[in-house]
C-alpha cells in the first residue's frame, strides 16, 4: 500500500514556505482514517521512523501523543518492545510535537538524545511530548522531553531530544551546509 501511495503522492519538501506538518495534520486529523494516513505520510517522509508503525493520536502546538501497538515486529528476544523501537517512538513523538510548533520559516534537526529505559515495555504504548514552542526561526537548541507509558500508565521510558532549530534555506541568512534540517 505504501508503494502505491508513493506513486500517487510524492514526498513534498519540508523546506517550502509553509509548515507542512501542521497543514497536513490540520487537514487530515478530523476525517475518518486521517490520523492513520498522516502517520503513514510521516513514515514515508522519514522511512526508518515508519518501520515501527506508530500512529499520531494528538497534535497541537507544544504537544504530541503517539501510540505504538505491541507486535512481533517491534519485540526483542525477551518478548518486550525493543529498545531501539522505544528510541524511534521517542524521536517520532518529540519530532512531530516540535515540527507542528515551528514557525513556517523554520526547520530542525535532532542533535542528540538521552534515553532512560525504566521497565520492560509490553502492550500498547503511549508516548507524550510537551515541548517548547519556538517563537522564531532563530538558530537555537531546544530540549524536547518525551515520556512513554504502558497501558497501565506506568512510565517505561523517558527521553530528552536536543533539537537544533533554524531558518529554512533562503529564509533567514543561515543557509549554509550546517543549517538544521528535518530528519
Amino acid at each position: 500500500m505504501l508503494q502505491s501511495l508513493g506513486k500517487l503522492l510524492p514526498v513534498p519538501s519540508l523546506d517550502g514556505r509553509r509548515n507542512l506538518i501542521r497543514d497536513a495534520w490540520n487537514l487530515l486529523s478530523n476525517v475518518p482514517g486521517g490520523k492513520a494516513l498522516f502517520s503513514r505520510l510521516i513514515g514515508r517522509a522519514a522511512p526508518y521512523t515508519g518501520t515501527i508503525g506508530a500512529t499520531v493520536v494528538a497534535l497541537r502546538p507544544g504537544f504530541a501523543q503517539v501510540s505504538l501497538d505491541d507486535r512481533p515486529a517491534v519485540r526483542n528476544h525477551l518478548r518486550s518492545i525493543h529498545a531501539v523501537a522505544l528510541a524511534n517512538l521517542a524521536e517520532l513523538t518529540g519530532n512531530v510535537a516540535l515540527a507542528y510548533s515551528l514557525p513556517d520559516d523554520a526547520r530542525f534537526i535532532v542533535s542528540g538524545m538521552s534515553l532512560e529505559y525504566l521497565k520492560k515495555a509490553r502492550g500498547t504504548l503511549t508516548a507524550t511530548s510537551e515541548c517548547p514552542i519556538p517563537p522564531t526561526s532563530a538558530r537555537f537548541e531546544y530540549e524536547v522531553p518525551v515520556s512513554i507509558k504502558d497501558a497501565a500508565g506506568d512510565e517505561v521510558a523517558r527521553a530528552v531530544l536536543r533539537s537544533l532549530v533554524g531558518p529554512k534555506p533562503g529564509r533567514g541568512g543561515d543557509a549554509g551546509g550546517d543549517a538544521p534540517h528535518v530528519n
